[in-house]
């Protein structure tokens, strides 16, 4: 559905095809201060507020190891996104640029990434700083930082070849 009274100048929206199911499986929620995208921040911050990660059971079980880490990626589902715009004119920025191009949590498949900053571990609530999402975002993965080795683990030999 194309809502064109909500829609900037220079923007495009179009009509969206019908949804496949992807079978994608909600592992938990995110408890944060913001129920509002005008007051959630532009980009979450390592010195922001401690947000909740709130695993589901089966899931729960897999949270061992994840205080090996002091960095996590957080990947959840914007559900409050709209699907449809392919041009966007971002509200502090006049030029029109395209989805791909953008931050933005308007996208076909509104799925948001943040790293965050791993803050304890309480039962089967993950306590993080650095997220940007509205309170009751629906989690769909938590993942050590790309970037980031255990500090528990260090490298055995033959891990790295050299020349």
């Amino acid at each position: 559905m194309v809502r064109e009274s909500e829609i900037r100048e220079g923007e495009l929206a179009v009509e969206t095809p019908p949804p496949r199911d992807a079978s994608l499986v909600f592992i938990g929620r995110i408890r944060t201060p913001w129920t509002s995208r005008l007051d959630a921040p532009r980009q979450g911050r390592h010195d922001g507020p401690v947000c909740r990660i709130e695993i589901f059971e089966p899931w729960v079980p897999a949270l061992k190891g994840v205080d090996f880490y002091t960095n996590l990626e957080v990947i959840y589902w914007l559900h409050l996104s709209r699907r449809d715009l392919v041009l966007q004119s971002p509200k502090n920025n006049k030029s029109t640029r395209g989805t791909f191009s953008l931050r933005s949590p308007v996208r076909p498949n509104p799925i948001g990434t943040s790293i965050v900053r791993l803050v304890g571990i309480e039962g089967s609530t993950v306590l993080v700083r650095g997220l940007d999402c509205l309170d009751e975002t629906p989690l769909l993965d938590l993942k050590p930082d790309r970037c980031e080795f255990s500090p528990l683990a260090p490298p055995q030999a033959g891990d790295f070849q050299t020349e």
